[in-house]
């Protein structure tokens, strides 16, 4: 037993009536930038996620490259042949 429009037209004016014509678009204006500053959360929750992702990936990346034996790191750097 849901809400019918007619329903909702009759609570709609009885809102018009109680608190005015300038303060109901106040109220739908607040609830705008509310809706709007929660979009903008959500989506700058989705860039930090992606950026953290990226930045995992990328931090990945360098770690399979870096050589873990030291005379390998030794032979790219060429380390050994400053010795000789």
């Amino acid at each position: 037993m849901g809400l019918s429009f007619s329903h909702l037209i009759v609570v709609l004016i009885i809102a018009l009536l109680l608190f005015g014509r300038g303060r109901v678009s106040e109220l739908m204006a607040d609830m705008a930038k509310g809706i709007k500053s929660f979009k903008k959360g959500l989506s700058d929750d989705e860039e930090d996620t992606q950026k953290k992702t990226s930045d995992a990936a990328e931090l990945k990346r360098i770690t399979d490259e870096r050589p873990a034996d030291p005379q390998e790191t030794r032979e790219r750097t060429g380390a050994d042949q400053d010795k000789k």
